[in-house]
């Protein structure tokens, strides 16, 4: 093994000072700009912010938040879930899909993923729905929408809202529709790692339905309108104008960045494919004709965690997203669930790995990855 002085330069899984070489200077500007308006909280550069996402995202309104939690947070309080209601989910997600339903008081009822897209399996929701059931939340896990014509469908018949978890999907698209335009809530994440960043927590809520989004709007700021006026219990979810300055810059780049990741992922595709490990070392995800913004690029491994570990040891970044799926975690452990009843989640917790795949990956770092891989499966 080579000692870590020998070793080529390192590849990060995240390169987020290379993206901000290419706009620091359209940032700084805006971000002065802001600061010299003393205008921090919500105003005028929030709403522009919001205007420019809900035109992009395919929505009649969208509305600026705290954090990509606080979207799903604030979506489950605007649609009145309690412990009286059930919804529906995926146990292979991050935790705020789970745990903000927690918050609320809503009882969470578990339904098991799509092996190929790691996305809830729609053919599974008919038989979790039950009188109580209220609410269905599908995830688009990675940047690729699940099937939401099915979901709509079943959603429809039942009478259900659906509340899209669109945290790494922002741009994505299912039959030519833009996640978050599809259900009756969008909510996305603008933590920096995403495809579009910010530069600190924030996040953004995407509606068709005026009065939703108009109670919504009212609940973001502690139930009160008008000002120190409160029918409602609701709490301090605000995006900051500096943030919001900062993304409407990266707006103008997110379409450019999001195709240099599908890109990348195409040709680490074929690259994976020439090494003759694909198959029994190691499984690619396909990826979809609909377009899949690639928040994250996923591999199933054969010996993950051992191969997590050799790349760390040869200096290239990796990830595993998730290693336990909700089901499984100790504070969900009231539920009753236990090992084998989500497989297909369980088996992606225990197979998945994410490489590098930011839109300034050099093409020698791409090489360089799959030699790590490569080497690896070659040594054993």
């Amino acid at each position: 093994m080579s000692s870590p002085s020998e070793l080529p330069d390192p590849v990060p899984l995240l390169d987020l000072k290379a993206q901000h070489k290419t706009i620091r200077s359209e940032v700084l500007r805006e971000i002065e700009r802001v600061i010299d308006s003393q205008y921090f909280i919500l105003g005028p550069e929030v709403e522009a912010l919001e205007k420019e996402i809900a035109e992009y995202c395919q929505s009649a309104y969208a509305l600026g938040v705290s954090s990509g939690t606080d979207a799903l947070l604030l979506a489950f309080m605007s649609l009145g879930l309690d412990s009286n209601d059930e919804v529906i989910t995926t146990p292979y997600t991050f935790f705020a899909t789970a745990g903000s339903l927690q918050r609320v008081g809503a009882n969470i009822r578990f339904v098991d993923i799509e092996p190929d897209t790691f996305n809830l399996n729609p053919d599974l929701i008919e038989e979790s729905v039950n009188e109580k059931t209220k609410a269905i939340v599908p995830v688009h896990l990675y940047g690729r929408c699940a099937n939401m014509d099915q979901i709509n469908a079943i959603a429809q018949q039942h009478q259900l809202k659906v509340v899209e978890d669109a945290a790494q999907a922002i741009g994505s698209e299912w039959k030519g529709k833009r996640a978050g335009s599809m259900g009756d809530i969008g909510c996305f994440s603008f933590f920096p790692s995403k495809n579009l960043g910010g530069y600190g927590d924030g996040g953004i809520m995407t509606f068709q339905d005026e009065e939703l989004y108009e109670f919504a709007k009212i609940m973001r700021v502690h139930g009160g309108k008008p000002k120190y006026y409160h029918r409602f219990i609701g709490g301090n979810f605000r995006l900051d104008a500096i943030q919001a300055a900062g993304l409407r810059v990266k707006l103008r780049h997110l379409d450019s960045w999001s195709e240099a990741r599908r890109k990348n992922a195409e040709e680490y595709n074929q690259r994976f494919l020439d090494t003759g490990l694909v198959g029994e070392e190691i499984q690619l995800t396909e990826l979809p004709d609909d377009r899949h913004i690639i928040n994250q690029y996923i591999i199933r491994c054969k010996n993950r965690d051992e191969l997590f570990n050799h790349l760390k040891e040869q200096q290239v970044g990796c990830e595993i997203y998730y290693p336990v799926p909700l089901h499984l975690q100790e504070c969900f452990a009231y539920l009753g669930h236990q090992e084998g009843d989500f497989p297909h989640s369980e088996q992606a917790a225990k197979e998945t790995l994410a490489l590098p795949v930011y839109p300034e990956l050099s093409e020698a770092q791409k090489d360089r990855v799959v030699d790590v891989v490569r080497s690896f499966y070659q040594a054993g």
